[in-house]
């Protein structure tokens, strides 16, 4: 009864439009006072989200994507990839989809990845012919790898909240996120072997491909020292945090290629979603602190144990939950509702929370390319000025390839991970 009476609660105070970090510690404020509990709770909950070494990744990494966002990291990268791809069929889809998942390897920001490459790709695109709605959904989809392929500030979140190993996780999303890479490129090869009016691009020659490659090679270099840096153990993800941070500003800086008020663009962008972030999370460790005075995640464990016996009907319950609570709200807000709930139940089913996690990235993934709230539709429909519609019909094929990867987690688990555990 208590739960029934909690979820309709927290879907009258989403539906009148309160901001989930509100809804979440205003909620959680409610059940702690009329359970005679001390209302200090709430700021000793904000102080003890921010007070942690861990999440200091999260600025850091939103600055470094921001900074090379603002200083046209994204228009030297793609010029670089296109010279060696440009010529294929479906070469300029191609080259996004590389472009997307290089950048995503830097950023860990999927609307900054979106952003970065689509302010250049989508001219290029529609400029020989590609259908509009294509280049649409695979920009809106290609951001998405921001999530997968590491850094990725859910997954540091996630790793927080689980208090597992942030390094194994950043690794477990590797396999996965080349993978779902892999069938975008495939698709757009196919898109432009067989589908009508799509130019190809000039092959471009050895003198123009050097250049534009020694031209991208710093932003190349950043995405390396900070992925590098992990895997060989030799910074926490934190410290690679602060190693990308550096490394971006010395980008930018040799080359000159971002202004004054570019950096106190990149600087506020990145304050305001930290703060947003930051809210979120204190708002569901106090609801966190509410919901487990009140048994409801050993409850729903029990349920799920008693109606649930195995992993694969739980799995297919929770990947149906998020895609439903991803028409309505964004990844973060997701990831801080459902995990309190689920993670008794994880436990009690002994299910490894790195392979869950990797499938639970990718369904939230969809979430940020799902209508209507999905955030990388009026990412690239802002970039695009182009109808919503149009980026909605486009992304659907994308959507389905998403859940194909997703499968073939669940079925080989080493997808995610063996890197992590066997290499």
């Amino acid at each position: 009864m208590t739960t029934a009476l909690l979820l309709a609660a927290m879907a009258v105070l989403l539906a009148v439009g309160v901001p989930v970090a509100f809804a979440l510690g205003g909620l959680g404020l409610a059940m702690l006072v009329s359970a005679g509990m001390s209302p200090l709770i709430v700021p000793q909950g904000l102080y003890s989200t921010t007070d942690s070494f861990v999440l200091l990744a999260v600025p850091l990494f939103l600055l470094m994507s921001n900074i090379l966002l603002k200083g046209g990291a994204g228009k030297s990268l793609f010029a670089a990839v296109q010279s060696w791809v440009g010529h294929w069929p479906g070469g300029l889809g191609i080259a996004t989809v590389l472009s997307c998942a290089v950048f995503a390897a830097i950023s860990g920001s999927s609307v900054a990845c979106a952003a970065t490459i689509g302010t250049v790709a989508i001219g290029e695109m529609t400029g020989r012919g590609y259908d509009k709605p294509f280049v649409y959904g695979l920009l809106a989809a290609g951001g998405t790898l921001g999530i997968l392929i590491p850094p990725s500030i859910p997954m540091i979140v996630y790793c927080v909240l689980t208090d597992d190993s942030i390094s194994d996780m950043f690794l477990a999303g590797v396999g996965p996120g080349l993978a779902l890479s892999a069938l975008f490129i495939v698709y757009s090869f196919l898109y432009g072997k067989f589908g009508k009016g799509c130019v190809r691009a000039p092959k471009a020659d050895w003198p123009t491909r050097r250049a534009a490659t020694l031209r991208a090679l710093p932003v190349i270099g950043v995405a390396v020292a900070v992925i590098g840096s992990i895997y060989l153990g030799i910074c926490t993800p934190t410290e690679s945090a602060a190693i990308g941070f550096i490394a971006s500003l010395a980008v930018v800086g040799v080359g000159r290629s971002i202004t004054r008020e570019g950096m106190q663009e990149a600087v506020m962008d990145s304050m305001r979603t930290t703060v947003t972030i930051f809210l979120i999370m204190a708002g569901a460790t106090v609801f966190g602190k509410a919901i487990t005075l009140y048994q409801i995640p050993q409850e729903v464990a029990q349920l799920v144990s008693e109606t649930v016996t195995s992993v694969g009907p739980f799995v297919f319950v929770v990947c149906c939950v998020l895609l439903v609570m991803g028409f309505f709200l964004e990844s973060m807000s997701m990831l801080m509702i459902m995990m309190p709930v689920l993670q008794p139940a994880l436990a009690d089913m002994g299910i490894d929370t790195i392979w869950f996690g990797v499938i639970f990235m990718m369904m939230i993934e969809c979430a940020l390319i799902t209508p209507p709230v999905g955030l990388n539709l009026y990412v690239i429909q802002a970039v695009a000025k182009s109808p919503i519609e149009q980026v909605i019909k486009g992304v659907w094929p994308f959507i389905l390839m998403l859940f194909l990867i997703v499968v073939a987690t669940y079925f080989i688990p080493g997808i995610a991970l063996f890197i992590p555990f066997k290499l």
